[in-house]
């Protein structure tokens, strides 16, 4: 019973950063239409964009640690977003608006500038964080086992679900919010309305790029570091885990995706490592298979 509670335990920071993850993705799914990985990619940018700056302004600039881990944090949130923005206005948007398709092989351009420019900046150096708020929280013992999660666990949790709270919010109960709806139902008809659809596209981009650099730092802090290859491992599993709850609707892809690190945390724990990724990639896959709704071409 102690090891089932502990597995679920460790479930709920991973649920928190898939369905924050999940729900950044479909925001801006919601205007491109297309299968994207550059989200995966600025994730892990944002992470080596942290650690480079960090290192850089402990080691060069003697600032100290929580000094240049702020200098991290800004310079990453600078250049993640930056970046992500750019791709926006240069790259997605006069292709969505001139050959959709093309967009799946752009994402996978972008993807390789971002991994290839974060690699050269840090001389394919390896960076790591030092722990960071790693003592434990016991929620509850059975003689000598406990079950237990970290300060940064809980921390990393609580700031997700506070940005998957107030991207709601802001979906569901601001001016911004009812122009997203409307641009992603039928952006032609909202430019017939008022609307500006192009400028509805870049905000939504940005603020997707925001969400995924907020994951990509506070999973650094979480795991230390951030190889230079995870822009395209996150870049498909975010497309497929956001699939789980349906891309129509932020919230419900966060919950699908939360359920979904339920299963994968669960697997580890009681069934073979070496096939969890096979195992998870295969049920996301037949999900996809499951929910594919065809529309009929006149």
């Amino acid at each position: 019973m102690a090891y089932l509670l502990q597995q679920l335990a460790n479930a709920v920071p991973l649920a928190a950063l898939y369905a924050t993850l999940a729900f950044g993705y479909s925001i801006a799914f919601g205007v491109t239409k297309r299968a994207d990985i550059t989200y995966g990619a600025i994730i892990a940018f944002a992470g080596q964009m942290l650690l480079l700056f960090t290192d850089m302004a402990y080691n060069r600039l003697w600032l100290v640690l929580p000094a240049a881990i702020a200098v991290g944090v800004c310079a990453s949130l600078v250049y993640s977003v930056g970046a992500g923005v750019w791709i926006g206005r240069f790259v997605m948007q006069p292709l969505v608006s001139k050959s959709p398709n093309t967009v799946i092989v752009a994402a996978l351009g972008m993807m390789i500038v971002l991994m290839e420019t974060a690699r050269l900046a840090a001389n394919t150096r390896a960076i790591w964080l030092p722990p960071l708020l790693n003592d434990n929280v016991t929620f509850w013992s059975d003689g000598t086992f406990k079950v237990t999660l970290t300060y940064i666990q809980l921390l990393d949790t609580a700031l997700m679900c506070a940005i998957i709270a107030i991207g709601a919010v802001i979906l569901k109960r601001t001016a911004w919010g009812r122009l997203w709806r409307a641009v992603i139902d039928d952006p032609l008809a909202a430019e017939l309305c008022g609307t500006s659809a192009s400028r509805v596209f870049l905000v939504s981009y940005g603020a997707a790029a925001l969400v995924a650099t907020c994951c990509g730092i506070l999973a650094t802090f979480y795991y230390g570091s951030m190889d230079f290859g995870a822009g395209l491992m996150f870049g498909l599993k975010v497309l497929l885990i956001a699939a789980v709850g349906g891309y129509s609707d932020p919230l419900r892809s966060a919950g699908g995706a939360a359920g979904l690190a339920l299963v994968e945390t669960l697997w580890g724990a009681y069934g073979s490592f070496i096939w969890r990724d096979l195992a998870i990639f295969s049920l996301l896959v037949f999900l996809l298979v499951l929910s594919r709704r065809e529309r009929v071409v006149l």
